[in-house]
């Protein structure tokens, strides 16, 4: 390997966008070109890493480079290698701050550079000429924010085909739907091998003064565990209000999607495909979480009951991995982020069609995780135990009304074979996250089993 292909196969490992931790690898090649040569200078580069059990990633990395070490630059140091006249010191080009201006320069010139092309979608202004500051919170992407004007979100694993955050943030501009924020362009970069362009990065409009529903709904919680008198509905910080405008806001998406891109009716085969595959992460799962035993025999009647259903699903396009994480509240009301679905999936998997109930049970699982994730801290209490489980279903219950409300007719009811087995499935698949991340965080999915199994 050369001395760069060297530097970046160490420093990758450690950087929280990854998702190769813990596995063997077998090669490692890099391919890269020059986005911007002015200083410092940026460079591009494709990382494909090819582990011992035969998969394959390819991973995205901006480099800045200088001919000096960069003191302020110390947290984004990535490696040096040997040039012409002495060391050059490599950067994560995505924190340092000099070198993200070229990313919207070639995006308002519809720059192809390279392989790499610039899409923008001509509909706003965009600002050119400022530096971005990368937000330090996201997985598996990067993000830079463009004087509270944009965002540009940088997809780090590559894969042939267009982003589903891209095409339905594409799509959802024909609407004017008023719950996402604008797609201002799109980067594409063709594949070595001849397959569709993966898309690198998108740049949509920045929501400022916002707060992500996770973050209000927990103050909620809070709000209620202190006052030991009143009840959900008694206490200040109420938030059924706003479940239930978020739930109008979901439905207002989901018949927008509806309108702009394909559906076509659920039939007998994809229920069964369905609870196969919801079988299959259950079996999965028991090997991995013995706790799950007792509620395994409940689960698989659960998920019979879809192979059999009658209910009448219209399949279309959803956001894939919804929860309160994933939604700002704004002044105005509620945006929807995110629509790239679960980024462990195959990009194929996140681009095929499904049900709008995917979506509104992982947005009720999440807020049974914003009711019970302080009961982690004294899982003794009763009294806590109660009043999580009366905000849990006021607010899901709210959450429900105001979709349905806003859905034509549509009635997400308890009694609903389909939606329980999606609550239960998505269930599963945190008791796995937690029994490997965070083991005393096991309690919230499987108490919330105990419900879905048992008919409450």
């Amino acid at each position: 390997m050369s001395a760069l292909t060297d530097m970046l196969a160490d420093w990758m490992p450690h950087q929280r966008w990854f998702g190769g931790k813990g596995r063997e690898w077998a090669s490692v090649s890099e391919e890269g070109f020059f986005l911007d040569q002015s200083d410092p200078a940026l460079s591009v580069h494709r990382v494909r890493i090819t582990y011992t059990d035969g998969h394959a990633d390819t991973y995205l990395v901006p480099l800045s480079w200088r001919d000096s070490p960069a003191e302020e630059l110390s947290g984004a140091f990535v490696g040096a290698v040997p040039g012409s006249h002495g060391e050059n010191y490599a950067y994560d080009a995505m924190r340092d701050r000099d070198a993200t201006v070229p990313w919207l320069t070639h995006l308002v010139a519809a720059s192809t550079v390279g392989p790499m092309h610039f899409h923008p979608a001509g509909v706003a202004y965009i600002p050119e000429g400022l530096p971005g500051d990368v937000i330090s919170t996201e997985q598996s992407n990067t993000s830079l924010v463009y004087g509270e004007v944009a965002i540009l979100k940088l997809f780090r694993r590559l894969e042939p085909g267009l982003n589903p955050d891209v095409e339905i943030h594409d799509a959802l501009r024909r609407t004017e739907n008023k719950h996402i924020a604008p797609l201002l362009g799109h980067i594409e970069i063709d594949d070595p091998a001849g397959a569709e362009p993966a898309t690198v990065a998108m740049l949509q409009t920045f929501v400022p003064n916002a707060s992500d529903g996770w973050r209000l709904a927990t103050s909620s919680v809070r709000d209620l565990y202190a006052e030991a008198d009143l009840h959900a509905d008694e206490v200040g910080g109420d938030f059924a209000g706003e479940s239930e405008r978020l739930g109008e806001a979901t439905a207002s998406v989901h018949a927008d999607l509806a309108q702009v891109l394909p559906t076509e009716p659920a039939d007998r085969d994809w229920y069964a495909a369905l609870a196969g595959q919801m079988s299959g992460r259950l079996e999965a799962a028991l090997a991995v979480v013995p706790d799950l035993a007792e509620h395994a025999d409940a689960l698989r009647a659960l998920y019979a009951a879809v192979a059999g259903t009658d209910e009448p699903v219209v399949r279309q396009r959803v956001h894939g991995d919804l929860h309160l994480g994933q939604v700002l509240r704004t002044t105005s009301g509620w945006i929807v982020l995110d629509f790239e679905g679960e980024p462990a999936r195959p990009l194929a998997d996140r681009r095929e069609l499904d049900t709008p109930l995917r979506d509104v049970a992982g947005m009720l699982r999440s807020f049974d995780y914003a009711a019970r994730h302080m009961l982690v801290e004294q899982p003794g209490d009763p009294q806590r135990a109660y009043r999580a489980q009366e905000w849990a279903e006021r607010n899901r219950t709210a959450f429900c009304t105001g979709y349905s409300a806003a859905a034509g007719g549509i009635t997400l009811s308890g009694e609903s074979a389909l939606l329980r087995a999606f609550e239960a499935d998505k269930a599963v698949y945190e008791c796995v996250y937690e029994a490997r991340n965070r083991p005393h965080w096991l309690m919230i999915p499987l108490s919330s089993l105990s419900r879905l199994t048992s008919g409450d």
